[in-house]
């Protein structure tokens, strides 16, 4: 019998099209029955950021964090030709042209295939992020977790 393959990601970046990159990967992985993992840390947190605006109580500078990150997938920038947020209103219609999947249908895929979704809970503390403003169904975990699915993945990606 075949063990089956791990994918393991590390989502750091907080940009749209890493992010959509990330999760590209992990559903293809994931079609190709691999058990996958997304390990979200620092701004990569910001793709599993719900969009509404949840009251939790929070510290001074934990509330200043929460204001300077983009709330939702649909808030976060590109990592190049950003414009002032044009980018990404430009990308998003060049995809939908081209009937590409936009990221929150992405992360909704991914869901949906058991793709491991893993908040750095490190990360969060650092960032003042509590489990109430993040997407429901998630794991939370340190880098011990990660670094146990990462330690037989066949493939591990940092993006």
């Amino acid at each position: 019998m075949t063990e089956k393959k791990k994918t393991t990601i590390i989502l750091f970046s907080g940009d749209y099209d890493k992010a959509m990159a990330a999760y590209i990967i992990a559903n293809g992985a994931a079609a190709y029955d691999h058990e996958v993992t997304i390990f979200h840390t620092f701004w990569g947190l910001n793709a599993l950021r719900k969009d509404e605006n949840i009251p939790v109580k929070k510290g001074f500078m934990e509330k200043m964090f929460g204001k300077m990150m983009p709330r939702g997938v649909d808030k976060m920038g590109l990592s190049k030709m950003n414009f002032a947020g044009l980018g990404p209103k430009m990308i998003k219609d060049v995809m939908k042209k081209h009937n590409a999947m936009p990221l929150p249908q992405l992360i909704e895929m991914a869901q949906e295939q058991d793709v491991k979704l893993v908040a750095c809970t490190m990360t969060m503390d650092l960032l003042g992020l509590k489990q109430e403003e993040l997407l429901d169904n998630i794991v939370y975990a340190g880098v011990a977790a990660y670094l146990a699915d990462a330690e037989d993945g066949s493939v591990n990606l940092f993006i």
